[in-house]
């Protein structure tokens, strides 16, 4: 660039005065300019964040009502303070003040005893002894470890993080899959990042994180070997789709008292088991000050701790002013096909469009009479982003609506991201289009998902959305009723125990808690949590 503005000292020596003058003040112009260039793209969403308060005349939170803190640098994570008010509409749901002033508790303790703190390195000294002797020290911890499927990892990120808020524990994630090139970290001037160096880690390559691994907790419990005075510094608490009740009631009083005083607990699960944490009555009387409106819990935590990093942020931006930004509503279709797509397509497609146009959500196609449409009136636009790791959904809704014009006079444009066809869990590529695609379904207006998809639940909790949620064919028919509209935005446990902490209930008994309550995505089990009754 230099290069090009160079000119010749023999040239210079020819021109008079006013010509030096004239290009001085022109070369110093050109110079400010390009200064004032370099910081422009980091003040575009700022100028962009002012029109928009202009506009609206109404103040932006970018706190959410203080769930957020403000001791980021916003260029670090565009995500954090601008997804939300730029995007969508404020929602309605806001955060309690005891959950805020929780939060910012939280952060200090995290801050204190995080990695490279000297009480990190002091509870890592004693682990590595593994001396059941050693004493709790200041801080005690929980180690997150991934399991399958996206989806699956937020929903239980978010669970074993309000576990580590209640019991004041300090969460720690294990990055050895793509947790760092997805979201950016959540607490202030710490790393919620596990260090590579941690001891259990290698250890348990050898064993495996399982039911058979030793200090397994729920194996522990059922063979009575672990009491108040056989205390092991640390211990696996193990929530995946094949746990045992043992392994799932580790929230109860009881086993509580025990677990309390474990410095280290190490936790993988593939479930949102936050519906089970209401058991405990000692969390319970917590949990409703933290969260009066008892279906916000998922809706608040996920806007809290996941905030896409700045390579997965400007996927969601980029395809939402391209593809969603001009539309007058926008709905969010994600679409989950269980076990081989062979001649699934057709009956699954005619159910999405049997819930969408019952619930009115899409117009119904026009008859003769009704394609006359009055051309003086501008046409309602209606975006339609669909989710599915299949691309034959939306090429069958954008050639059903392209064909055939809508009863209203709606125009419907269908839309879809990405279609890989195989999930590809920890392909960085694949995970980060996933996650925008969560973000960019919890930004429209209306969205149906497949039942006991937890990708679907992640996507409609974030955006605060209750969703339509399509029943899950059976012997490739369309179901009748299609679709069912849920009364609460959280996602459902889809494995829980079969009895509580201290009576016995079936999973067809119907109320477990008057807000825990069976889902309505499945015909037995699931729990949920509920604000209608």
């Amino acid at each position: 660039m230099y290069q090009k503005f160079q000119i010749s000292g023999k040239i210079v020596k020819t021109l008079g005065l006013k010509m030096k003058v004239l290009i001085a003040v022109s070369f110093g112009s050109l110079l400010f300019i390009l200064s004032y260039s370099n910081n422009f793209n980091n003040k575009l969403l700022d100028a962009t964040t002012k029109v928009d308060i202009k506009e609206t005349e109404k103040p932006v939170d970018k706190l959410i009502g203080g769930l957020l803190t403000a001791d980021f640098d916003e260029g670090s994570c565009l995500s954090r303070y601008h997804k939300y008010f730029l995007y969508r509409k404020p929602s309605p749901y806001k955060p309690s003040e005891y959950l805020v002033s929780k939060l910012r508790s939280y952060e200090m303790l995290h801050k204190r005893c995080g990695p490279d703190t000297e009480y990190y390195k002091e509870a890592i000294e004693k682990l590595s002894r593994d001396d059941a002797s050693e004493s709790n020290g200041e801080c005690r911890y929980i180690v997150w470890v991934a399991g399958y499927g996206l989806g699956n990892r937020l929903l239980t990120l978010a669970s074993v993080f309000l576990y580590a808020l209640l019991t004041e524990r300090i969460i720690l994630v294990d990055n050895r899959k793509d947790v760092s090139d997805l979201l950016c970290e959540p607490f202030p001037g710490t790393s919620w990042l596990l260090p590579l160096d941690f001891p259990m880690l290698n250890y348990t390559y050898a064993w495996g994180y399982n039911k058979e691994y030793p200090r397994c907790y729920g194996t522990m419990s059922e063979k009575h070997s672990i009491n108040s005075t056989s205390i092991p510094p640390h211990l696996y608490m193990h929530n995946l789709h094949d746990s045992r009740d043992s392994d799932k009631l580790f929230v109860c009083q009881k086993d509580q008292s025990l677990i309390d005083k474990v410095p280290w607990l190490i936790v993988q699960a593939n479930v949102y088991f936050v519906p089970s944490l209401w058991f405990n009555p000692t969390f319970q009387t917590e949990l409703v000050k933290l969260f009066p409106q008892k279906e916000t819990v998922f809706h608040h935590l996920a806007r809290y701790l996941f905030h896409p990093t700045n390579e997965v942020w400007d996927m969601v931006t980029d395809y939402y002013h391209a593809h969603l930004s001009k539309a007058d509503e926008r709905l969010g279709i994600q679409i989950r096909v269980f076990g081989k797509p062979d001649g699934r397509f057709k009956h699954v497609i005619d159910q999405v469009i049997s819930c969408t146009q019952r619930e009115k959500l899409l117009p119904e196609f026009a008859t003769p009479e009704e394609s006359k449409v009055n051309i003086s009136k501008t046409p309602k636009l209606k975006s339609v982003l669909v989710a599915s790791l299949y691309p034959e959904f939306s090429g069958n809704l954008t050639n059903m609506f392209s064909k055939r014009p809508s009863s209203t006079g709606e125009i419907v444009e269908v839309y879809q991201p990405s279609g890989e066809r195989v999930q590809q869990t920890d392909k960085k590529s694949h995970d980060q289009k996933a996650l925008a695609e969560m973000y960019l379904l919890s930004l429209t207006d209306n969205i149906v998902t497949s039942a006991r998809s937890t990708f679907g639940y992640v996507s409609y909790s974030l955006g605060g959305l209750k969703p339509w949620l399509l029943y899950q064919p059976t012997n490739f028919t369309t179901p009748n009723p299609p679709c069912v509209r849920s009364k609460s935005m959280e996602p459902c446990y889809l494995t829980p125990p079969s009895h509580g902490c201290e009576a016995d209930w079936g999973t067809n008994s119907g109320k477990i808690l008057p807000f825990v309550r069976h889902c309505e995505d499945l015909i037995y089990g699931g729990l949920k949590l509920y604000d209608e009754f």
